[in-house]
């Protein structure tokens, strides 16, 4: 176990946004930050569906990507993801849905039938992890991760799932352009764990609920903490039980230019993914429903 603690360099509580009527908190991006290469978003939605609704009014619906991952890790309730491809599942609790965007892919992220119908709590983490330049016009694919196939490192009051990257030898499920290491964990009241990550990293913790002591300083709800390239691990205690993820990669450092969906390097490329989009050249989907 290294015994070099990465320090934090920011703390910041996240904002609340309105996003097409769902009110979301948003650690990142933020007024101090623009990203933590190579994240560039973070959106935490926790809602109580209220039932007595169709599933096309429910969630977002047919929406376009280019360049980067859109990831979304579901802790309560679920996400029923259609796309242009052709694919069409549904990540319960504990769950990952994983999509690459590539060269352009146009999906819908709702709640399934019996959800939307009967309501219930819903509660996720959606991320975006940026592509490399030379893999931004790859071939876009989408892959569900279910709770059973998220690898769990279990200790004394800790839990970890393992989704990307690879932890203690044990690896996640989810591939990816780069150098990733994407944790979901859960801490019991004064439990303690070290969390090896590798130096050249950038890393940020969120904690959905409780509250940690790190690096000195205490992390309450929905606060993030962002490290700097330091040590070689994090170093978490709970003051109640706690709820977490951690987001850690090797930087891009390339150039971000992003409008709306669409994260490619420079504005031409930008403006090439608008009208290859209003073209349809992402992809059409039509979404039925039953």
């Amino acid at each position: 176990m290294s015994n070099t603690l990465k320090t934090i360099k920011l703390v910041q509580a996240a904002e609340k946004v309105n996003m097409g009527g769902h009110i979301l908190d948003q650690p990142l991006p933020s007024r101090q930050l623009d990203y933590v290469d190579p994240f560039l978003l973070i959106h935490h939605w926790k809602s109580e569906l209220k039932g007595g609704q169709k599933q096309g009014d429910v969630g977002v619906g047919p929406h376009p990507h280019r360049g980067f991952s859109p990831v979304t890790f579901v802790f309560k309730g679920n996400v029923e993801h259609r796309d242009s491809l052709g694919n069409h599942a549904v990540v319960h609790e504990g769950g990952t849905q994983w999509m690459f965007a590539g060269k352009g892919i146009t999906h819908s992220e709702r709640q399934d039938k019996n959800l939307s119908e009967n309501g219930g709590a819903v509660e996720f983490i959606q991320f975006w992890v940026n592509a490399p330049a030379k893999h931004k016009m790859d071939q876009p694919f989408y892959l569900p991760i279910s709770a059973e196939e998220t690898p769990l490192i279990e200790a004394s009051h800790s839990k970890i799932w393992v989704v990307s990257g690879t932890l203690d030898k044990t690896a996640g499920a989810a591939p990816s352009n780069s150098p990733l290491l994407l944790l979901r964990g859960a801490l019991e009241a004064s439990g303690k764990v070290n969390i090896d990550i590798p130096q050249s990293f950038n890393t940020i913790l969120y904690i959905l609920d409780g509250s940690v002591e790190v690096d000195g300083k205490t992390l309450a709800t929905k606060d993030m903490a962002v490290f700097n390239q330091d040590g070689e691990s994090i170093s978490l205690t709970a003051k109640e039980d706690t709820r977490y993820i951690v987001l850690s990669g090797e930087p891009l450092n390339e150039p971000v230019e992003s409008y709306g969906p669409f994260v490619m390097n420079n504005q031409t490329e930008v403006m090439q993914a608008v009208r290859d989009a209003q073209m349809g050249k992402m992809g059409v989907l039509i979404e039925e429903f039953e």
